[in-house]
């Protein structure tokens, strides 16, 4: 490449001259290329510690003067053939012109500007995203893809200097972090270390320090653990490989691949070594804790932070603290944890004015909102800028909310955000009871069915209790009187400040009226509420009445929704959780519906109506519980395995004997997914979920620590899993809440675990109580930080459980060994995989379905499976096996989706591998067969292979059978089949659904198993140009192997031997044209009578015979004439066929009968066949009459046709062609290579480095 002109002082420093002339050198690297003896070694280690630039560029061209001292680096290679053509351009476009300059110092300017030109007319053509990148990344980069060999498209992220350890002495050297794969090289003293890791390998990832590694990052895969140590700043690179590797693992989960986020704003200074992809590593980091510590929608973006201090006026002090600006809010976080908290969203904002400083409060800002409420802000850094932010973003928000004026009507009575509530008096019955958003305003999402649910269920369907008038009323009215004073001192609504006073007021349970209120505001799901309103209305029009697997799901578990409740006792609140879970499933179609979401649906239907309900759920899947609701309840796994960590950090001696009763996974799951709903009273377990909305799953966690701890004297006694789960469902039933106004509600499960003993009851907020005395140092960061370490062992662990169970489903069919095959789903998940993050529009990139078995989930298409072909086939064709390979894909494409999965793939290349003689003929025959034949692919052109399929006559063509292998359902039927298959059809239609359709589809899918067993008789004749093709094929896979002239001789004797016996079957079967056409036109009224058939078995029988006598005559034939061959294949591609009809029907009947008895090509001895002979455009044919060239070679020799067992019979004579095909090859050893040659590239000088496609 062309380098910006750069001094260089000591020329001849570790470098070789190989070329000079007056005014360009061209120099080597010391040590690069062969020889280079201790000098090299040393300058390699030197290049790799000091990380220069010669490592990935050894040559280079230098420009100097006579007189000058001072040389200038004009390029650098990374290889000869680079460096040679920038040498060559510099001696023929520039020596001339320098010539001519009397003044050096011109010299070096013409040249220097000249270099600069080239340069800035190459960058034109460049991207302009990479002009982002620091010079010294590139190179980086550069580096990393040399070393290797990745493609363009994968992106370096960031590079460091550390040590690897292998065995017990450190390789210093550099690690390179891709999006994709985790790169260490180090070269010390002539020993070299190359790793490449993809980040989907990654089963775990540890930042420990141990006496033998200090301070060490141990990356660990299925097969191997590697230790890197001596970083400069070991958390900043733990961090982001942290990140890549959950990158990789979402990859993995739901097959969403990384996008480069390109709308980043550009650094005020130019940073040093960052490239634009760390850097939006970095905001994506941000933005996620930013998200998760304030409840924001998941579109929400970072702008910028800045320490400040904020008024508080419930205590009077200024705490600092943190402000964080986005594009739709201003959030604080007090430095102190409980602090303080605090939310403004832009659209509620009116005023930002900057107050006037004093050496007291410099640089205050106060924002005003709608609600009325101001907050103070002081000692910001940078206030003006600030302020200049935060007005850009408020002009963007819409002044007006799109929701219309029903809705602002509502909050100014509650409207976490609009009106400051604590303004009215306590008494009003609105201030303790804020209607709900439709109340008013009833909205029937579905006209002519039950009316919408408009307010919560427990309002409609609250039975009159004398709870209400007793202890526990008047202690629910203190309750609600204490969140009104809170209000009138922290504020109401999303604008409220949050303190550790919220905390406790959560934490001795919500009021029924306010319930509903604050689970939105405390979740966030109010925001995504108003900034998108008739969303939900939306939905429900669209999903009402769709049918699909997640609607099944969802009305057969309806009615198990809550039986006790008599809210879900009725077609009211069953037709509104109905809605609420379709338009949640159409909303995300990759969760779709998933049991236990029916359970939470339905309470938070009691407390909120059914857009609250909506938004709420969409908080709970897709943020506050991530990927819990999934086919593979993954996210409730990961938190299964913190909560099993936990309790060996927290309890001890308890961890080991639930391991050994494996209880964990049992209770957790169903603790975690129904957030203990199902478990216990509805009354107590509505408590939890008050607190979990609050603190989100760190409270869940720690009250299921707090469980087990009451339990454990019991549980340490346990003697198995069974007794185990008693002793905690009798816990967890008797669980209550003294405290509800609410009429009990019989909890189904208590039934089932009541005892003998009379139970001892547990105040609920006891439980809660005691579970934040002893375990409330969990911390929201270290449960994220846990749940990336528990994500890569779930979804590895998934993983696994999947590809044991594709290779049981297969093995059962297919010759491979079972070590086998899972390298051979390894090698082929990895394939799609490459083609997820390399390749743009591949079809097999497309979306993979999760609901979808195992099997079916990795697919690939027809380039992904040439290279996989190319590297592991035995039958190595040279440039003819991408070829076979196409032909192959074709064959196995039964569904003709241009896709195959993997059962489909090792069928496949069983065949080739484990297959006896016969199977592997048979593979190689239907290769040159349609559908794996291309007609393109044959020497004829398309119109003579359109007249052999259109010409059907059994008796005349040999094709009839061919084209049943193209459709191999349909078209092995006589029209009375056909006729009965329509009547089945129709038959099909009329029943309908009716209970007796199994006895059907029973018999149908016997009747498929039986006409997969396919015996060679079964296989269709070939064609003569199919059996070029399949000589043309052998010659290719001969031609390196260590016996091929032995080879070459054997497949000639034969071939020869079987185009005799084609020309000698083409005599018992050739019949007058005329005769034939009559055939043809009666064959659609008159199938072929079972009398004629006998007569084509005779023809055979006979031309096997006829073997001795055929090999006899063929030594008589004369040589090819290459020229006439070649003329005669070009009139076949011109040839045959002017309209519809078979160019036979053109030629009169001697004509006819002469061609018939002749061959139109030109014969091959065997004696004179030899490697070389066989090109492109060679045809092996036999004929009788040696000098006769047919007078019309525009037409095919159509009665000519050859049998598998002829083949096979013939092939079974040559004792080299047997042995070559029962040759057994190693696949175990072919994927060893495969992964070698995957990463590795030659490191010569010659090398000129390409780009990798996958």
């Amino acid at each position: 490449m062309w380098l910006g002109p750069e001094e260089v002082l000591l020329a001849g420093a570790l470098w070789v001259t190989e070329r000079a002339n007056p005014f360009f050198l061209l120099q080597r690297r010391r040590g690069h290329g062969k020889g280079g003896g201790l000098t090299g070694l040393l300058v390699g280690t030197l290049d790799v510690v000091l990380d220069s630039s010669a490592r990935v560029a050894p040559y280079r061209i230098l420009h100097q003067t006579q007189d000058s001292q001072v040389y200038w680096a004009v390029a650098c290679g990374s290889s000869r053939k680079e460096i040679t053509k920038h040498w060559e351009w510099l001696e023929n476009n520039l020596l001339q012109t320098l010539s001519i300059f009397d003044n050096e110092e011109d010299i070096t300017t013409f040249v220097r500007g000249k270099i600069h030109g080239i340069i800035a007319e190459e960058n034109k053509n460049q991207q302009p995203q990479s002009e982002e990148d620091p010079g010294k990344f590139k190179e980086a980069e550069l580096k990393m893809r040399k070393q290797f060999g990745m493609p363009e498209v994968e992106k370096l992220v960031n590079y460091y200097s550390c040590s690897y350890w292998k065995g017990r002495v450190p390789r210093q050297g550099w690690l390179y972090l891709t999006v994709n794969h985790l790169c260490f090289y180090s070269f010390l003293l002539g020993k070299e270390v190359t790793l490449v890791i993809q980040w989907v390998d990654v089963t775990q990832l540890e930042k420990n320090a141990t006496l033998l590694f200090p301070e060490c990052i141990k990356v660990s895969t299925r097969d191997s653990e590697l230790y890197f140590s001596m970083f400069l700043n070991i958390n900043e690179t733990f961090k982001l490989m942290e990140q890549l590797a959950n990158i990789a693992m979402r990859q993995l989960l739901d097959n969403e691949s990384f996008l480069q986020d390109k709308s980043l704003p550009k650094p005020r200074k130019p940073l040093k070594n960052i490239s634009a992809l760390k850097r939006d590593l970095d905001a994506r980091a941000k933005n996620e804790c930013y998200r998760a510590t304030f409840r924001l929608p998941k579109d929400e973006c970072l702008d910028g932070h800045t320490d400040c201090t904020l008024w508080t006026p419930f205590n009077k002090m200024h705490i600092p603290g943190q402000m964080f600006v986005s594009n739709n809010y201003i959030c604080f976080a007090s430095k102190a944890e409980e602090a303080c908290h605090l939310i403004i969203p832009l659209r509620e904002v009116t005023i930002v004015e900057k107050a006037d400083s004093s050496s007291v409060l410099p640089s205050p800002l106060s924002i005003s909102t709608k609600s009325k409420m101001t907050f103070f802000f002081a000692n910001l850094r940078d206030r003006d800028f600030l302020v200049q932010r935060i007005s850009d973003f408020l002009q963007r928000t819409p002044s007006k909310k799109p929701c219309g004026s029903d809705r602002e009507w509502k909050w100014n009575l509650g409207d976490p955000g609009c009106e400051e509530v604590p303004e009215l008096p306590s008494s009003s019955p609105l201030a303790v009871s804020p209607p709900s958003a439709l109340n008013n305003r009833p909205v029937n999402f579905c006209a002519g069915e039950v009316p919408t649910a408009s307010q919560g269920l427990l309002k409609l369907f609250r039975r009159n209790s004398e709870e209400l008038l007793g202890p526990k009323g008047a202690k629910e009215k203190m309750k609600e009187e204490s969140w009104n004073i809170h209000f009138f001192e922290y504020g109401r609504g999303m604008c409220m400040y949050r303190t550790a006073k919220t905390r406790e007021l959560v934490q001795k349970g919500i009021p029924e009226n306010l319930r509903g209120e604050l689970w939105l505001l405390f979740s966030g799901a109010w925001n995504e509420m108003v900034t998108h309103p008739g969303y939900y209305g939306d939905l429900v029009e669209k999903s009402m009445g769709k049918y699909n697997l997640a609607t099944e799901e969802i009305e057969r578990d309806l009615h198990r929704s809550m039986p006790e409740h008599p809210a879900f006792q009725n077609e009211l609140g069953i037709a509104a959780l109905r809605r609420v879970l379709t338009a949640y499933a159409f909303r995300n179609p990759t969760i779709g519906y998933c049991q236990a979401m029916n359970i939470v649906t339905s309470v938070l239907l009691l407390y909120c109506n059914e857009e609250e309900a909506f938004w709420l759920l969409v908080a709970l899947c897709e943020r506050m519980l991530p990927d819990y609701y999934n086919t593979r309840v993954v996210g409730a796994l990961v938190d299964q395995g913190i909560f099993e960590e936990l309790t060996r950090e927290y309890l001890p001696q308890l961890s080991e004997k639930m391991q050994e009763l494996g209880v964990i996974s049992t209770i957790s799951l169903s603790w975690f997914l129904t957030l203990f709903l199902s478990v216990m009273p509805f009354e107590s377990a509505v408590v939890i979920v008050d607190c979990f909305f609050y603190e989100g799953i760190k409270f869940i966690l720690q009250v299921s620590l707090a469980i087990l701890d009451a339990n454990m004297e019991k549980l340490l006694q346990c003697c198995d899993e069974g007794e185990a789960m008693t002793i905690l469902g009798r816990y967890l039933d008797n669980v209550v809440n003294r405290q509800s106004v609410s009429p009990p509600i019989p909890h189904l499960h208590a039934l089932l675990t009541s005892g003998d003993d009379p139970p001892l009851e547990i105040d609920i907020f006891d439980l809660i109580k005691t579970s934040y005395e002893k375990f409330s140092n969990l911390k929201a960061d270290d449960i994220e930080q846990m749940r990336f370490k528990q994500r890569l062992k779930v979804i590895q662990s998934l993983e696994d459980t999947a590809k044991k169970s594709v290779v049981r489903a297969v093995s059962s069919d297919i010759g491979f060994s079972i070590e086998e095959l899972e390298e051979l789903y390894v090698v082929f998940k990895a394939k799609y995989l490459m083609s997820c993050y390399w390749g743009n529009n591949r079809a097999a990139a497309a979306r993979r379905d999760q609901s979808l078995p195992y099997l079916e989930q990795y697919r690939i298409d027809m380039e992904q499976f040439k290279e996989l072909f190319i590297s592991l086939t035995p039958w190595s064709c040279g440039a003819h096996t991408p070829v076979l390979a196409g032909r192959l894909f074709r064959l196995l494409d039964e569904n003709r989706d241009s896709l195959i999965n993997f059962k489909e793939f090792v069928t496949g290349m069983s065949g080739m591998y484990h297959g006896d003689l016969t199977d592997k003929l048979k593979i190689l025959y239907k290769l040159h067969l349609p559908p794996a034949l291309n007609p393109e692919e044959t020497e004829s052109a398309l119109e003579a292979t359109s007249y052999f399929t259109e010409d059907v006559t059994t008796e005349v063509s040999p094709f009839v059978s061919e084209l049943d292998f193209c459709l191999p359902c349909e078209s092995q039927e006589t029209p009375e089949d056909k006729g009965r298959r329509n009547d089945n059809g129709q038959e099909k239609e009329e029943k309908g659904t009716s209970p007796q359709d199994y006895r059907y589809y029973l018999r149908m899918w016997a009747k498929e198993k039986e006409s997969k067993k396919e015996t060679i008789k079964d296989l269709p004749k070939m064609s003569q140009e199919q059996f070029i093709e399949l000589c043309k094929t052998l010659y290719n896979m001969f031609s390196e192997d260590p016996v091929e002239q032995e080879l070459y001789h054997a497949i000639a004797t034969v071939a020869s031997l079987l185009l005799r016996i084609g020309e000698v079957g083409k005599k018992f079967s050739s019949r007058p044209v005329r005769k034939s056409e009559d055939c043809r036109t009666n064959s659609t009224q008159d199938p072929v009578s079972e009398e004629e058939s006998p007569t084509s078995e005779q023809s055979q029988n006979s031309a096997v015979e006829q073997q001795p006598q055929a090999d006899h005559e063929d030594k008589t034939c004369g040589d090819p004439q290459p020229e006439k061959t070649q003329q005669e294949n070009q009139t076949l591609g011109d040839g045959s066929g002017e309209g519809q009809g078979s160019p036979l029907q053109l030629l009169s009947d001697d004509e006819t009968k002469d061609d018939m008895s002749m061959s139109s090509y030109s014969m091959v001895s065997t004696g004179s066949l030899q490697c070389e002979d066989i090109a492109d455009d060679t045809v092996l044919v036999g004929c009788e009459g040696g000098s006769a060239a047919a007078r019309y070679g525009s037409t095919i020799d159509t009665d000519w046709s050859i049998s598998f067992e002829q083949i096979l019979a013939s092939m079974l004579t040559e004792t080299a062609l047997v042995n070559y095909f029962e040759k057994k090859v190693n696949i175990l050893q072919k994927i060893k290579e495969q992964k070698k040659v995957e990463r590795q590239f030659s490191s010569s000088s010659d090398y000129e480095l390409s780009s990798v496609s996958g």
